[in-house]
């Protein structure tokens, strides 16, 4: 099972996108609210979660983690809920992927340190350890980055490919024309 986050002021396409492309790939994705059901993106989108960060009884199925960014990542890092998350994934040798300002919470967890990534630029300065690279997403070990709303494709399909195979994101990539 694959948990991407949510909470108020997440960057719908950061989301979004991801959920889709892995969906379209026969993925199980869920997506999970840190505090209510209905939960308002960036842009004022509302978005209803599968469930509550409160409803999941087990993340031992994690097979993948995704945090997005937008303001909400702040909210994502405030929650001990969410950093036991990542604690599990990151103990477990699980994927656990962050793109825009959202790496910028593992990366004050010490977790980048001496791996590539990437972020929204200005939040560099919370990757602490880590070798920043100028790619759009990059993954490095468990960890797949990713810059921003722009990459948001590139980084749901690297995803697909790691989750699944490489012909299966090259092949969503042909049917959804990118």
């Amino acid at each position: 099972m694959v948990y991407l986050l949510l909470a108020d002021g997440f960057e719908e396409i950061e989301a979004l996108t991801p959920v889709d492309i892995l969906r379209r790939a026969g993925i199980a994705i869920t997506t999970v609210s840190i505090k209510d059901k209905i939960v308002t993106g960036a842009h004022n989108i509302p978005v209803s979660a599968d469930m509550l960060i409160t409803e999941l009884e087990s993340v031992d199925d994690m097979e993948m983690l995704i945090l997005p960014g937008g303001m909400g990542h702040e909210l994502l890092d405030a929650s001990n809920a969410v950093h036991a998350m990542i604690n599990h994934a990151h103990e477990r040798g699980k994927y656990i992927a962050a793109i825009c300002a959202a790496p910028s919470i593992l990366g004050k967890k010490m977790l980048l340190s001496g791996k590539n990534a990437v972020c929204f630029p200005g939040y560099e300065k919370y990757l602490y350890g880590a070798e920043i690279v100028s790619d759009k997403v990059v993954q490095d070990g468990q960890f797949i980055t990713a810059k921003g709303a722009g990459a948001a494709a590139e980084f749901g399909f690297k995803l697909c490919e790691l989750l699944k195979d490489k012909e299966t994101a090259d092949k969503l990539k042909e049917t959804m024309q990118y």
